[in-house]
C-alpha cells in the first residue's frame, strides 16, 4: 500500500456519513429515520442542506430540528458503532447558544402545558354550547 493510498484510509476513518453519524450520537433511533430527516431538511452541515451520503468529521458543525426543538453541535469524533449515551455524547459538543435556546423552548412547553390543564366537565359544556350555535 502506498503512503498516499494509506493518507486516504487514515482520512476516511475520521470521517461518518451525516445519517450514520446521527444514529451512533443517538440524534435518532434508526438509521432510516436520520436518513429521512436529512432528506427533509431537517439536518444542516456547516449551514448547507445535504445529502445522507454527505461525509461529516471532526470540526464539522451540524445543526438538528427534531420535535420543535434545534441543536447545534460541533463533531468532535465519530465511532464505528453505536455504544452507550455517554459514548454517544463524546461525539458532539453542543454550542452555549443552541443549549440556551432549546431551555428555554423546553421550559416555555412546561409552562404552557401545566397552565392549560384538561378542561373540567362544566368547561367542556361551556365549550361544545359555544361551538355549537349557530
Amino acid at each position: 500500500m502506498s503512503p498516499a493510498e494509506k493518507d486516504v484510509r487514515a482520512a476516511a476513518a475520521d470521517r461518518m456519513r451525516v445519517d450514520k453519524w446521527l444514529w451512533v450520537a443517538r440524534f435518532y433511533k434508526t438509521r432510516t429515520l436520520a436518513s429521512s430527516a436529512v432528506d427533509n431538511g431537517q439536518v444542516r452541515v456547516n449551514g448547507e442542506r445535504v445529502k445522507p451520503a454527505q461525509l461529516v468529521g471532526t470540526g464539522s458543525m451540524v445543526e438538528v430540528r427534531k420535535g420543535g426543538l434545534a441543536w447545534s453541535v460541533e463533531v468532535t469524533g465519530v465511532a464505528a458503532q453505536r455504544g452507550s449515551a455517554q459514548v454517544a455524547a463524546q461525539l458532539y459538543r453542543e454550542t452555549s447558544e443552541s443549549a440556551a435556546a432549546r431551555a428555554q423552548a423546553l421550559a416555555q412547553r412546561a409552562a404552557v402545558s401545566t397552565a392549560r390543564g384538561r378542561p373540567t366537565k362544566k368547561e367542556r359544556r361551556k365549550l361544545e354550547d359555544f361551538l355549537n350555535e349557530p
